[in-house]
């Protein structure tokens, strides 16, 4: 069995940049459904790379690779929602696992190693979209408790095909104290209906 660990990532190095653009490259090419139509170059997963990890170092996202025997084979993260009103939820983005790493539990280990660092981070909800014809990933989430919210039919593009967008959240818990109004009626940003 090979040894496999999660580590958290606030900088990498050219060695690290290289085994994560492989991953990236190697499951847009088998036909993943991360959001690239090609395989990209690595100029992009740097840049890719710059921007989140400017985040991980403000607070407002976590990155974590998944090694197997010392080798980047799958990573994940997630990012803070931007507005004041979103501090409190995050968006988990970008599963991948290395084709050559399936049957490995992976993807499972880096979503629950998601979930866990968001709620240590103090945040309440955990959203994430997926592609309604991934039905593998569906099914992972829903082992791990997620919901699904929303599907909007036929809202993501690859060539001239379509797919749903679907929507799940895992609710983290609230503050004691949170007053959980729903859809109710009255307070901040409340309009009366229009019937």
């Amino acid at each position: 069995m090979p040894e496999t660990e999660l580590r958290w990532l606030t900088e990498a190095d050219d060695n690290l940049r290289a085994e994560i653009h492989t991953v990236v490259h190697n499951v847009v090419a088998a036909g993943g459904a991360v959001g690239y139509h090609e395989p990209p170059t690595r100029e992009r997963i740097d840049a890719w790379l710059d921007t989140v990890l400017k985040q991980v170092r403000d607070n407002d996202a976590a990155f974590v690779t998944a090694l197997v025997d010392g080798v980047v084979r799958a990573v994940g993260l997630w990012r803070r929602g931007g507005t004041a009103v979103f501090q409190h939820r995050v968006e988990i983005q970008q599963i991948m696992a290395h084709p050559s790493a399936r049957g490995l539990g992976l993807g499972k280990r880096v979503v629950q190693g998601l979930i866990d660092h968001a709620r240590e981070a103090g945040v309440e909800i955990v959203m994430l979209g997926v592609r309604g014809n991934n039905h593998g990933a569906i099914e992972l989430y829903e082992s791990l408790g997620f919901r699904e919210c929303g599907r909007m039919p036929n809202a993501i593009a690859v060539g001239t095909e379509r797919w749903d967008d679907v929507w799940m959240y895992l609710p983290l818990g609230y503050p004691e104290g949170t007053t959980l109004n729903g859809a109710n009626a009255g307070g901040l940003g409340s309009s009366p209906r229009r019937s």
